[in-house]
């Protein structure tokens, strides 16, 4: 008899013990955060770049989930964006307005929000939001911009430790081993975020030489003059031709710089090519000086000047930035198939994205900030099995105030009525809401201050670029993107253009009192 009842009894348990560990069927969430990773350099994107130094394991999400064409940002810089991001917020109310802001992380969060309810949080990688991470299980950080070889880490207890090895498979090692020893029971938030690649682009070991016999096309406006621009396109201090060093971007040793009559533009370009391959072991060294001594000597038996080194300078550009998101990418792979061997890749949202665009050689440029195309759009590819269609591409404006709320959603939690962004659920799912936004709103403010993009806000419709530059010059430009796809030239006073010029001012006005933007600045100062 108590055999039978034994046996009567046992479904019951073990149906309680199965509801135990499936109570929690909230999805996971892994959100993969580069840094200054071009969307042109995204194979999956099919951009001439991305077809000659192509990511497979990134395009796997574009073809297991969805790819966004017009995804942007609020604020063109690393500080600034990922404090958008995890607020929802513009960055006049989160109040991280530029690179040396400090985060107030007392805020409200999306971390700290699911924290909250329940899920398991953890971020390695960059940070550079100045203050310590709150709302997180674990956290390992990189100080400030961190460095690509032997990087110092930030400790959850304070402690700041050197590991060896290339940053972005230390990043990834981190995240993989978080994953392994979580609790199980519970859903989990997991930020992992790179470094790379940001400038000044050093290769893993494996990579150094990866691009070296790959010749890329130039860019059409490669030797852009900006006559078709403004101020703030001249004035600004990120070509390729005049601000890019030599040394520590093109890693030519200072002392060929010196000798071939080059200037180093600015004093700490020696100094960021001696500190960087002062981090390295004298094994690592003597691979690097193996790599680059060819490089250095080609340079100077003949080297290059006028337009021939700004082309030269752009292969070399490439060569390296190009080589450090191959690192990202089979990072990226190594993550993307722990999921599928554990099988949590059928109840996890993966995201890939960046914290901004960057110029690939457009408009003769490196770098961000401004409001025009290449740096204000960033890729956004999410692969999640239980909603997003595989395969799928959407061309609806998306910002990055908007994966807040879209967390939230998909947490199911209320989304507060201070976020500024929009759940992208609907367009998930594969939908086109009639009342999507038709405007994007974005606002620069670093000025005076490297690269010297000037300030500016302005409005970005699917078809329509107005940008209002201020502080030390009062300069409107206005771009029709399907004419004008370059943004070559400026039409603001053009008679064809007035009136979607008093259109889009409207337009910019509204969003200026939507967001609540003060513009409190915006006093030209002569």
């Amino acid at each position: 008899m108590k055999n039978l009842m034994l046996l009567l009894l046992l479904p019951v348990a073990l149906a309680g013990c199965t509801a135990k560990k499936n109570t929690d069927t909230r999805p996971n969430i892994v959100f993969i955060l580069s840094d200054d990773h071009a969307y042109q350099a995204i194979s999956a994107y099919g951009y001439p770049i991305g077809q000659l130094a192509p990511t497979p394991n990134i395009d796997r999400l574009a073809k297991e989930g969805i790819l966004f064409d017009r995804m942007f940002v609020a604020n063109s810089l690393c500080g600034p964006s990922r404090a958008s991001i995890i607020t929802g917020k513009f960055s006049h109310k989160n109040g991280f307005k530029r690179n040396g802001d400090r985060f107030d992380p007392d805020q409200p969060t999306f971390p700290k929000m699911l924290h909250a309810a329940g899920y398991q949080t953890a971020v390695v990688g960059k940070w550079h939001l100045a203050s310590l991470p709150q709302g997180f299980d674990y956290w390992c950080i990189l100080p400030g911009q961190g460095h690509y070889y032997n990087p110092d880490f930030i400790k959850q207890n304070g402690d700041t430790v050197r590991m060896h090895g290339y940053v972005t498979d230390l990043i990834t090692d981190m995240a993989l081993d978080w994953l392994k020893k979580r609790d199980p029971d519970k859903p989990f938030l997991l930020m992992y975020q790179h470094k790379a690649p940001h400038r000044e682009w050093l290769p893993s070991e494996k990579y150094l030489d990866l691009y070296h016999h790959v010749k890329f096309p130039l860019p059409a406006t490669l030797f852009d003059n900006h006559e078709g621009m403004g101020t703030a396109a001249r004035e600004a201090e990120m070509l390729i031709s005049e601000n890019m060093g030599l040394s520590n971007d093109n890693k030519i040793d200072p002392k060929i710089v010196t000798a071939t009559g080059h200037k180093p533009f600015l004093k700490w370009y020696f100094n960021a090519y001696y500190n960087n391959l002062g981090r390295m072991t004298p094994e690592q060294r003597a691979h690097w000086d193996k790599v680059f001594k060819p490089v250095n000597e080609a340079f100077l038996a003949n080297p290059p000047s006028g337009d021939s080194l700004t082309k030269w300078k752009y292969q070399r550009y490439m060569e390296d930035y190009l080589a450090c998101i191959r690192s990202v990418d089979d990072n990226v792979g190594r993550v993307l198939d722990y999921l599928k061997e554990t099988g949590l890749d059928k109840n996890t949202i993966v995201v890939y994205t960046s914290d901004q665009g960057f110029y690939m050689g457009e408009h003769g440029w490196f770098d961000k900030r401004f409001m025009y195309e290449e740096s204000f759009r960033t890729p956004l590819l999410i692969r999640y099995p239980g909603m997003v269609k595989a395969g799928s591409r959407n061309s609806d404006l998306v910002q990055n105030i908007d994966f807040t709320p879209t967390f939230l959603e998909l947490a199911g939690l209320n989304i507060p009525e201070d976020i500024q962004g929009r759940s992208i659920v609907p367009l998930l799912k594969g939908l086109h809401p009639q009342n999507w936004r038709h405007a994007l709103y974005y606002h620069y403010y670093e000025f005076p201050g490297i690269h010297m993009a000037k300030r500016h806000y302005g409005i970005r419709t699917a078809r329509y670029t107005l940008i209002h530059f201020y502080n030390d010059i009062d300069e409107w430009e206005l771009y029709d993107l399907e004419k004008d796809p370059y943004e070559m030239h400026n039409v603001i006073n053009d008679p064809e253009y007035q009136s979607i010029k008093i259109q889009l001012n409207h337009q910019l006005d509204s969003l200026i009192k939507t967001y609540q933007d003060p513009l409190e600045k915006t006093v030209v100062k002569k």
